[in-house]
């Protein structure tokens, strides 16, 4: 079901910035005086202006966990099994796919395949083929592949304990698969049992297995070269390839395995939900579970490790921030608190947040923003633990400071 409705106002953040105030209604972490962390509040006075919210998608039987955009359709995952395909730009319902084969945590889209994660520890690959819409998504294989099962289920060093008194193939995630990246030929899924698995498209073979960290993996993202892990441990760990010359590994085929290059601490018994990279590749930026947002800085690389430091955390919603992503020098944020919150990169990397986008009934668990520009903004779409589809178009930082300064130029010339 679609269902339009009309334009909203971007809110003022004002209410959203960082305090100290330990009255805080959520009761999250307030930073102690005795912090040495970079707390900040909003570094300039937020801009108000006009966001449209363009439609409501409800049809989804679960909460909206994942979307992806797939050339020229819109994927939707939900709780419920479901997996639904939108055409663009009515955004009608082309075909649905997926019911059945457990609850969808994860999917990303490259070339002609989608990849779905799945609460039962498994990665599903659906070819796509756009001739007709009964068979436009057709499951062609299944992850760990049954070649790759045959090729090591018979020799003993290839299985690992996963809990006492069980063991699984390296190749196997334990645990649901809570998230995807893909990236330069490789597909990285993170699992809830703490592990980073790499995959190669071209065979769906599984290349290495790392112990990535001391919790659960809750979200990933891959570019240049990295891929970058957010754990409920705390952390954000960095990943880059080294040749295999002096790495021992019976866990891997490849000619290159990845190693740790960094590793990025936020505050204190915060799970970090969500990261994304800004497009330099020098800032790096996480969502808490305790709603605040924090930015890492690169520093000047030391040999093979390289060297960052916290470069500010502000609070960015009432309760925990759920997912993000990056629109060129925008950042969103969607959070438990029900609200989407919109941050401008300044030119030193820190975020400054302006708006909010109020509209979910419930917490905002995805977010996914169209590369291409339409008109002067782009278009957000928001997926929901209420079960819905939500469709905004939001107009670029530069288009807002343009209108700031045409209102300002008009109040001079009343006076």
């Amino acid at each position: 079901m679609v269902r339009s409705i009309q334009e909203g106002v971007l809110m003022s953040s004002s209410s959203s910035s960082t305090t100290s105030n330990s009255n805080d209604s959520d009761g999250s972490l307030s930073p102690s005086a005795s912090t040495k962390s970079f707390v900040l509040n909003t570094l300039r006075p937020p801009i108000t202006g006009a966001y449209k919210p363009l439609a409501v998608l409800s049809a989804h039987v679960g909460s909206v966990s994942s979307l992806a955009l797939c050339g020229e359709f819109l994927l939707s995952a939900s709780q419920g099994k479901d997996i639904i395909v939108w055409q663009q730009p009515d955004l009608k319902i082309f075909a649905k796919f997926g019911q059945g084969d457990g609850s969808v945590k994860a999917l990303v889209s490259v070339g002609s395949k989608v990849f779905t994660a799945h609460q039962d520890s498994r990665i599903r690959v659906w070819k796509v083929s756009r001739r007709n819409s009964e068979n436009a998504f057709r499951l062609v294989d299944t992850l760990p592949t049954t070649k790759d099962y045959l090729g090591k289920f018979m020799k003993q060093s290839n299985y690992v304990q996963t809990r006492r008194n069980h063991k699984r193939l390296w190749i196997e995630h334990a645990d649901s698969i809570s998230c995807l990246a893909v990236h330069a030929g490789i597909i990285y899924s993170g699992s809830w049992d703490k592990t980073l698995k790499v995959w190669r498209l071209s065979d769906l073979k599984c290349l290495e297995s790392i112990k990535a960290h001391d919790d659960a993996i809750n979200g990933l993202v891959a570019g240049d070269g990295r891929v970058y892990s957010a754990s409920a441990d705390g952390k954000v760990k960095i990943w880059g390839k080294e040749k295999r010359k002096q790495i021992e590994s019976t866990s891997s085929s490849s000619s290159s395995l990845h190693v740790l290059k960094a590793t990025l601490e936020g505050r204190a018994e915060v799970s970090v939900n969500s990261v994304v990279v800004s497009g330099d590749g020098n800032w790096v930026y996480g969502g808490g579970s305790d709603g605040f947002v924090m930015g890492w800085e690169k520093k000047e690389k030391e040999g093979d490790f390289e060297e960052w430091r916290l470069g500010f955390e502000t609070r960015g919603h009432n309760m925990a921030v759920l997912c993000m992503c990056v629109v060129g020098e925008m950042v969103c944020s969607g959070s438990a608190d029900k609200s989407i919150g919109l941050w401008r990169r300044e030119v030193t990397g820190m975020l400054c947040k302006f708006g909010v986008i109020h509209g979910h009934e419930g917490p905002v668990k995805c977010l996914q923003a169209s590369p291409n520009n339409v008109g002067a903004g782009f278009m957000l779409y928001s997926g929901g633990l209420d079960k819905s589809l939500r469709v905004w178009w939001v107009p670029k930082q530069d288009n807002l400071e343009e209108k700031k300064s045409s209102f300002k130029t008009l109040l001079m010339q009343k006076e």
